[in-house]
């Protein structure tokens, strides 16, 4: 497909947060048909302002989208999706966007999880889903503008369906246009799946104590669970049959030791002690299902959602959450 043809395109992206708001920002400076879907304060800041992002990788953006709707089942039929919203929202979103949806339509969820293109192709039933992983940090800011921290922000995109294989390389092109470093990924399973082990430590390990990586570092006991996090989700992971070797979870282990920042946090923990809707089903609750539904033992992520739930319970009944945690039991 000509670059041009591209220009005629209708794509959305829904949800636009810290990796919605960039992937949003980055289409629209390219492509004139893009609609971003945003509720509320963050709807009412773009449609004023437009779309912000203050970008380490690609300097000052501000750029207007073709349309800001508050509801995904607000627009006209579209060529491509974005979906960029946290994981308990997919399947609401899923039912907005069924009237959107063609049977050509390509939707892209750029979300964390392992099984959320599977999810898709459940709630939809039509158009194709590619599969994809982003490594990038960004976040919203209390004015709605977005920021995106370090030199680095790439996606990985494929499909386990070979016959789809075509619109895996229209995505790519679509992409490349508006400048958005991507690879065409060879196994989008393995790809996947390295980065949902990693979560499954960095994530819950930090909101379990909400420590920072270096405090989780400097003690021996919480540093050996996060190593046991590791070990437990790829043991999960090889009885499910993805390609994936115990070198590539002792690589996750040295990152742990000695590359991942000192002050690091996780969405998790911010989400978790801040009182708000988490990501826990996706970042343990669904690796305790896996585990259980495979035979797998994984004691240490059972004790961590555990604990996690009731932190949550308590959370939200108080609002607020004090600092201080007891010892795992």
């Amino acid at each position: 497909m000509r670059q041009q043809e591209y220009k005629d395109k209708k794509i959305a992206v829904i949800g636009i947060g810290g990796v919605g708001g960039y992937t949003a920002a980055m289409l629209a400076a390219e492509y004139p048909n893009v609609t971003a879907a945003a509720r509320g304060r963050r709807g009412e800041a773009i449609r004023r302002a437009g779309i912000r992002v203050h970008s380490d990788h690609h300097g000052e953006l501000s750029v207007m989208p073709h349309e800001v709707v508050s509801s995904a089942d607000q627009m006209e039929p579209q060529d491509y999706i974005f979906i960029c919203v946290k994981n308990y929202s997919l399947e609401e979103v899923c039912h907005q966007i069924r009237g959107i949806v063609e049977k050509d339509t390509v939707i892209i969820p750029v979300m964390n999880g392992a099984d959320v293109g599977e999810r898709v192709r459940k709630y939809l039933k039509k158009g194709i889903v590619i599969d994809t992983v982003i490594y990038i940090v960004a976040f919203a800011n209390p004015d709605h503008s977005i920021t995106q921290q370090g030199n680095f922000a790439s996606l990985r995109i494929g499909t386990r369906i070979e016959k789809e294989a075509y619109a895996v390389e229209q995505v790519s092109e679509l992409l490349r246009n508006a400048g958005i470093h991507h690879k065409i990924s060879k196994d989008i399973e393995q790809d996947i799946w390295k980065k949902y082990i990693l979560n499954c430590a960095y994530n819950v390990s930090t909101a379990c104590y909400n420590n920072t990586i270096g405090e989780l570092r400097r003690n021996p006991d919480k540093a050996k669970e996060y190593e046991q996090l590791i070990y437990e989700a790829y043991e999960v992971a090889a009885a499910r049959g993805v390609n994936i070797q115990k070198e590539d979870a002792e690589k996750m282990i040295k990152r742990f030791y000695e590359e991942l920042s000192e002050d690091a946090t996780s969405s998790l923990q911010r989400d978790v002690w801040g009182g708000k809707e988490t990501e826990l089903e996706t970042f343990s609750g669904y690796m305790v299902k896996e585990a259980a539904r495979l035979g797998v033992k994984v004691p240490v992520t059972v004790r961590m959602y555990k604990r996690l739930s009731n932190t949550i319970t308590d959370c939200t009944k108080i609002k607020t959450c004090q600092t201080a945690v007891l010892p795992l039991k």
